[in-house]
């Protein structure tokens, strides 16, 4: 019964669509047959395409367009709190639109930002500019990919966006490993997908996933359980996400670890290293391993430029022999987990750019490389009952996309 009543609901909405693509009068009639192309009225001009070319700078450009030199410094001025035009790039696509007249003027310039906006310059009379945005819907669709080589390879051999890849590693990034996947481990996953007239944009959020790797599966569901909460939690309402990243920035390769005998690289004696070296180039982006407070931003003697944070459950983290420091960051700012408060130098008792962090917990030393990381508060015992029917709801949506998917766009209005 309880179908049938989503199926009724179903045709009214069909219905009430169909009546109003009916009503209106000749003065929504008149609208419909305008084609506008980023609020523009298309049919009005000549639209000439173009595409960003090596060499190539707005001003050349608005030089083609008939722009002289005088004129393009007050389209750059009045165009700089939209956009700044001076950074237009290399590949990028432009549409110019020309008047239909026997001077063929250009009167707009249309630079492509990404494929879902676009900045529209005003050339002619008052200039201006806005950022268009391309109306797209979100497609409710479902993935199953068996791993053969690789997450990545196997995702577009499937025909679907690589981009699933990167989300998925996002989503999973502190419980699977995906550098150690195996032959035979699956996924299924329901996502939306962006499209724009039937033509593919983005992808949107990941709602329900069910990871299989090595036997065990690895549920994921997207909740919102509060301002400031994860967004991806298990089966149990516990979160995806551990209080700590597995590391604080980008290396190269680990360079000296955790040890209480290991010879000074500059002072040439033995003495403890309780933390890891991380080799990266200088100026690498250093974040924060996870929420806490700045106690301590400044040079620590051979050290060199450091920062310490306090966390939750008696953690600490030091960053040290830094170049220099993230703007805002002071003693007793409040950071959170993967926010950049500096990055990589040679400070201090240093033989080369590197990044020694170390941890401390309870005030004593531990190597982070294996420390484990505390998780982020479950769901509350109030907003369980609700996480448990979102994740039911999801469930059977994925089990029904396939046969039902068209349906599930429309139903999704109900949410």
């Amino acid at each position: 019964m309880r179908f049938l009543s989503l199926i009724s609901v179903f045709m009214f909405i069909v219905s009430c669509s169909s009546s109003i693509g009916n009503e209106g009068g000749p003065a929504a009639g008149e609208t419909a047959q305008k084609q506008l192309k980023y609020g523009l009225e298309a049919d009005k001009y000549f639209i000439e395409p173009g595409e960003v070319k090596k060499g190539d700078f707005f001003g050349t450009i608005m030089e083609d367009c008939g722009v002289g030199a005088s004129g393009v410094q007050p389209i750059i001025q009045a165009s700089r709190n939209v956009f700044d035009l001076t950074k237009i790039r290399l590949g990028n696509r432009y549409e110019i639109f020309r008047e239909k007249d026997s001077s063929g003027a250009a009167a707009f310039f249309v630079y492509e930002l990404d494929n879902i906006s676009s900045v529209v310059v005003s050339l002619k009379d008052s200039i201006y500019a806005y950022i268009s945005k391309k109306e797209v819907e979100p497609v409710l669709k479902k993935a199953q990919v068996t791993i053969s080589t690789s997450l990545w390879n196997d995702v577009q051999r499937a025909g679907i966006p690589a981009m699933m890849a990167l989300k998925l590693s996002d989503v999973y990034d502190c419980t699977i490993d995906f550098f150690g996947l195996q032959s035979g481990d699956s996924f299924e996953v329901m996502y939306e997908e962006l499209q724009h007239n039937g033509e593919y944009m983005g992808l949107g959020n990941i709602y329900y996933a069910e990871f299989m790797h090595v036997g065990k599966q690895y549920k994921a569901v997207r909740f919102n359980a509060g301002e400031n909460s994860s967004m991806y939690w298990n089966e149990k309402g516990e979160s995806m996400k551990k209080a700590f990243l597995k590391a604080p920035l980008n290396f190269t390769r680990i360079s000296s670890r955790f040890t209480y005998a290991r010879k000074h690289p500059v002072l040439r004696i033995v003495r403890p290293h309780t933390g890891v070296d991380y080799a990266a180039p200088s100026g690498t982006p250093v974040v924060a391993l996870g929420d806490g407070v700045v106690t301590h931003r400044g040079w620590a003697g051979g050290g060199g430029n450091t920062i310490k944070i306090k966390h939750p459950g008696n953690y600490v983290t030091s960053y040290m022999h830094l170049k220099g420091y993230a703007k805002g960051i002071v003693k007793g700012s409040r950071v959170t987990r993967g926010q950049l408060i500096g990055y990589v130098g040679s400070t201090g008792l240093s033989t080369g750019p590197h990044l020694d962090f170390r941890v401390y917990k309870n005030g004593k030393p531990i190597d982070p490389l294996k420390m484990e990381s505390p998780s982020v508060e479950p769901v509350s015992k109030e907003k369980m009952p609700e996480f448990r029917a979102q994740m039911e709801r999801y469930a059977f949506q994925m089990d029904s996309l396939g046969t039902m998917g068209h349906f599930y766009r429309y139903l999704n209005i109900l949410k």
